[in-house]
């Protein structure tokens, strides 16, 4: 302060003509000490200053620069503040000093503990050190720097406090090891400490003793540069450690000022100057004499006071590393600054009622408080200086890095910075190379309750911890999470299912009756079979069309019933492949058109075998008149119209469709024909089923007339397994899920199919192929007759 002040009053363009002087208090810590010294100061009731003939009187203060404590900070502005008197801090960084209501003339130039916090937030989360413990000092500084941290870190969401205990001021033996306990037991491992190097000497020793190791300590501003505990002994618990610093500075000249330093040897009372004079004995190892009354005869030279101060190793004369030193030039240019700026309004062009201008003469300090707050300089070092609108300076801290080197020695490195941006958010530049761990291998450490939940899972919260504490459970079927830590699990879209990791959704897999399935392709080889039989049957029926056993009953319905049955061998391909919707369609209009026909044959072939019957007895040959060749096509034409109409009304009305059907399974979606309407579907069953049955009836009516007639046996054993086919199938189709569905009604179809083709013309081929000598007309009719 004192450089400050004899640099400013050197320089003729700030302040001319004009001269600045100062009183120092030490106020030894004490808070009744420094308030009754500000109040004295303020109220003009200091000792008169004689500087020359002109200049005598109380001199007027125009700012206080301190105090360096938060709480006598508070104390001293919360009155001085009533007065509007300036007030500028290099030391106090309570965050409650920024409210303008209680403390509207306090400034300070370093920055407020809630920007302090912000750094050790962003520095926790760069590593991603979720679970951290809190020291604090037994203070303002530390209780509002431990409710600024409680409720940022809550509202931030990226991490949480494992412990909160605040350090004792005076040595408490018992208070210390339940702290030091607590750190042990704890799974933190990052442990943050807003204090003092005061609170820390005591706190340190404990931790020797019990041995703790293995912490990460971060450092607040109060303890990052203390000396006493950057020693090699210290190292072991203390290094690597990080810190936040005051923004360090030079000041050029400052070296060349404290050379000049020299005691007052003139003095009556040697401790009337005893910041000067116990330096210098401590630093010669001499003594002023004579000695006071009641002084030890210690021994030693006598101090001339004209020692070469460059010939020692002393703290005094190391300018490298300025930081609360800084803040002091800061503080005091700040004052002469906005002083200036008030002497050099014009008149009529001042900020103040009737436009008028402060004066020195009439120095109103309110006035100064005014031209404080719009301050804007640069310092020599190249930094800004302003104040915001709480008074407090525009925020910057180095990072520190307490680095223990291989040959014994501590050296405290400078790692990044911390500043607020343009945007108000703060901004952490970090030369991680540059960083020392104090653990193997040298990596940052991990400080978590719960590890990371890993994508695939959610993460759950433990019942009664803090919320960093949790489970990680997996995803449920059909649900993921592609990040860590996800706070649940997202459902996959319809036509996708969750990957086996459930990290991201994979396209369902489709099932249908495929044929490149075995069972598929095990229907198709049946269906192409049987409608290879039916044109082996058909081929032999033709070629044999002139032997009785062909030209009995009808040659022309067998035909047709061969036709029919080769259609309905060929429709159950339309069961197999992906549904579309033509094939959907013509499914079961094929499907019911083909069995009509062919049942329609059968039941015309029925009726023909009794009117045959009925026509060979005397008095029946008007039978065959009424249901000769024309009246069996139209029959059968009329019949089969009746279906073709069922399944166009089917189609017309509610037409069958392909279906994604996923209520089966849930990883995979089944391609499926919905009916659309099952009644049409019901109607289309029904019919063919009347018909069969009818058929059966009459075929069984038919089974003891004469073998020369009959063929009714054969049907009514046709029929009998074709209905007990479709009567089975019935409650196994609506049982079958998806293509098990479509591999029933093939079967079905199949089944019958060769059950009809097996039971009608397996006996004739029997005769026409392998016993010729029985396809004669006398054999046919003379079977009955010679028995």
């Amino acid at each position: 302060m004192a450089f400050a002040v004899e640099e400013i009053n050197s320089n003729s363009k700030l302040l001319p003509n004009l001269s600045l002087g100062y009183i120092m208090y030490d106020t030894c810590f004490n808070h009744g000490i420094g308030f009754r010294a500000a109040m004295s100061m303020a109220s003009g009731q200091e000792e008169h200053i004689v500087l020359d003939d002109n200049c005598v009187g109380s001199p007027p203060v125009i700012g206080i620069v301190g105090d360096s404590s938060s709480t006598r900070s508070i104390a001293i502005s919360s009155v001085l503040g009533l007065y509007r008197v300036p007030m500028v801090s290099y030391f106090a960084t309570c965050s409650c000093l920024s409210d303008r209501q209680k403390f509207p003339s306090f400034f300070r130039t370093i920055p407020s503990d809630a920007f302090q916090v912000s750094a050790m937030i962003q520095i926790i989360k760069h590593f991603g050190w979720t679970w951290v413990g809190l020291l604090i000092s037994d203070d303002d500084y530390g209780l509002h720097a431990a409710q600024s941290f409680q409720n940022d870190l809550s509202q931030s969401g990226d991490g949480c406090l494992a412990y909160l205990e605040i350090l004792p001021w005076d040595y408490d033996p018992a208070e210390q090891r339940r702290i030091v306990d607590v750190m042990k037991k704890s799974t933190a491992h990052v442990v943050i400490v807003f204090a003092h190097d005061s609170n820390m000497i005591n706190l340190i020793e404990e931790v020797v003793r019990q041995n703790v190791t293995g912490l990460q300590w971060l450092a607040s501003e109060g303890w990052t540069a203390a000396a006493v505990l950057q020693t090699p002994r210290l190292m072991p618990y203390l290094g690597g450690t990080l810190g936040i610093a005051i923004r360090r500075g030079e000041i050029p000249g400052l070296r060349e000022f404290l050379l000049q330093t020299r005691p007052n040897i003139h003095h009556d009372n040697r401790y009337g100057n005893s910041a000067v004079n116990q330096f210098w004995e401590f630093t010669f190892q001499c003594r002023f004499a004579p000695p006071p009354a009641g002084w030890v005869e210690g021994g030693g030279a006598l101090c001339t006071g004209q020692e070469d101060l460059e010939t020692v190793e002393t703290e005094l004369l190391d300018t490298t590393d300025l930081r609360p030193e800084y803040n002091v030039y800061k503080a005091v240019y700040a004052l002469a600054y906005a002083l200036d700026d008030m002497l050099q309004c014009g008149p009529g062009r001042g900020p103040f009622n009737g436009h008028s201008c402060g004066s020195l003469q009439k120095l109103e300090l309110w006035q100064l408080v005014h031209y404080l707050q719009k301050v804007n300089f640069t310092t020599s070092f190249g930094d800004q200086v302003s104040f915001d609108e709480n008074g407090d300076v525009l925020p910057i801290y180095d990072i520190m890095n307490w680095q223990w080197l291989p040959d014994g020695r501590v050296k405290v490195q400078n790692v990044g910075d911390v500043k607020r941006s343009s945007s108000g958010g703060e901004v952490l530049k970090l030369s991680e190379d540059r960083i020392f761990w104090n653990f193997e291998p040298k990596k940052p450490p991990q400080s978590v309750c719960s590890n990371s939940c890993p994508p695939g899972t959610h993460m759950v919260r433990k019942k009664g911890e803090p919320e960093c504490c949790f489970d990680c459970i997996p995803c449920s079927e059909g649900k993921i999470s592609n990040k860590t830590n996800s706070m649940e699990c997202t459902s996959c879209p319809e036509d996708f299912w969750s990957s086996p990791q459930r990290d991201h959704c994979v396209p369902k897999r489709t099932e249908f009756l495929s044929y490149h399935e075995p069972l598929g392709i095990c229907l198709t080889t049946a269906s192409l079979l049987g409608t290879f039989i039916c044109a082996v049957v058909l081929g032999i029926f033709i070629h044999h069309r002139s032997t009785p056993i062909v030209r009995a009953n009808n040659s022309e319905l067998t035909f047709q019933l061969l036709l029919s049955l080769k259609l309905c061998f060929l429709c159950s391909l339309l069961f197999i492949g992906r549904p579309r919707l033509w094939t959907c369609q013509l499914r079961h209009a094929a499907f019911g058109i083909s069995f009509v026909l062919c049942v329609s044959c059968i039941l015309v072939k029925t009726i023909v075998v009794l009117a045959v019957f009925k026509a060979s007895k005397p008095g029946g040959e008007a039978s065959l008149k009424w249901f000769g060749a024309t009246q069996q096509r139209g029959t059968v034409f009329i019949l089969t119209s009746i279906q073709a109409a069922i399944c166009t009304a089917w189609l017309v009305s509610a037409s069958p469709a392909p279906h994604k059907n996923t209520q089966y399974h849930n990883d995979k979606i089944v391609y499926e024909c919905v009916v659309g309407s099952t009644v049409g579907f019901a109607v289309l069953l029904g019919y063919i089923g009347l018909l069969a049955i009818l058929s059966f009836l009459i075929a069984f009516l038919a089974r003891n007339l004469p073998d020369s007639f009959n063929e009714a046996k054969l049907i009514t054993f046709s029929m009998l397994i074709f209905c007990a086919v479709w009567v089975a199938f019935v409650p196994a189709y609506i049982s079958s899920p998806g293509k098990h569905a479509d591999a029933v009604e093939v079967f079905a179809i199949l089944a019958s199919s060769f059950g009809l083709l097996g039971a009608l013309f397996g006996p004739k081929c029997y005769i026409i192929v392998l016993r010729p000598e029985r396809n004669t007309k006398k054999a046919i009719m003379g079977r009955r007759v010679s028995k």
